[in-house]
């Protein structure tokens, strides 16, 4: 997944709520849930993505993609980290787990659904709710494949949907 994306939908979303201060992005796989470093704040969602097999080249959608965000602002900079959790073939042996891909769509969104929160935890703004829906394409209504998914394998996945918490 390209980061300059990432990068450019974050600086226009931070744009449309009217953020004057500058914000980056980056991943970081290092990230632990529910553990942010100190003056971090923390924000979790569920999101759709695809997902595809380096060896056999088997694709498959997932409505269970957990994405988790840690941010701070200091002073006029503010800067994000994020963490997508991969899933693993079911099909292989001893498949790698794969990075999910998001359409552009779906960046847009959880990434709006981000700055709601940064307007509130880093502004302590009353943003109000933010209810834009994530874009599903193909079937996803089959079971979630906990036994191949590395949230759950971490304990954290709580078999979330598209779903946030705090």
């Amino acid at each position: 997944m390209d980061l300059q994306e990432w990068a450019s939908i974050l600086q226009n979303t931070i744009e449309e709520h009217d953020i004057e201060d500058t914000w980056s992005i980056e991943f970081d796989s290092a990230i632990i849930p529910n553990h942010p470093a100190r003056g971090w704040q923390q924000y979790i969602s569920g999101a759709f993505a695809r997902f595809m097999c380096s060896k056999c080249k088997r694709t498959w959608p997932s409505k269970r993609v957990l994405v988790v965000f840690h941010m701070r602002l200091l002073e006029d900079k503010g800067m994000v980290k994020v963490k997508r959790y991969r899933q693993e073939c079911k099909k292989c042996v001893q498949s790698t787990m794969e990075e999910p891909h998001f359409k552009t769509e779906n960046i847009e969104v959880l990434l709006d659904k981000l700055v709601v929160k940064i307007l509130v935890k880093c502004y302590y703004e009353d943003a109000g709710e933010n209810n834009n829906p994530f874009h599903l394409e193909g079937r996803s209504d089959g079971p979630h494949e906990a036994a191949h998914c590395e949230a759950c394998k971490h304990g954290i996945c709580r078999q979330v949907t598209t779903k946030e918490t705090e």
